[in-house]
């Protein structure tokens, strides 16, 4: 086979054994962060921020179906099943 062939695929080969290491190497990372096993600086937790009521990346701020600022929502299950049943 031609030296230039060759080199070219000893190449791809490198390329396709770098890249399935670097991804054996994520998948590892993922699943020690989901056992737990992070570091203790990272033990405060992970806190998820704030998801937008719509797509402009407002909030709902007043109704029944408004949270309040402890994250509880203001109307009770009754009277927000009473809307979606009218």
């Amino acid at each position: 086979m031609h030296p230039e062939i060759l080199r070219l695929m000893n190449d791809q080969r490198g390329r396709e054994l770098r890249t399935r290491a670097h991804q054996a190497r994520l998948a590892k990372m993922i699943r020690s962060a989901r056992r737990g096993h992070g570091r203790a600086d990272e033990a405060g937790g992970f806190a998820l921020p704030p998801i937008p009521d719509y797509v402009d990346g407002s909030f709902r701020t007043e109704g029944a179906g408004a949270l309040s600022a402890d994250g509880q929502a203001s109307g009770t299950g009754h009277a927000a099943a009473a809307q979606h049943a009218a």
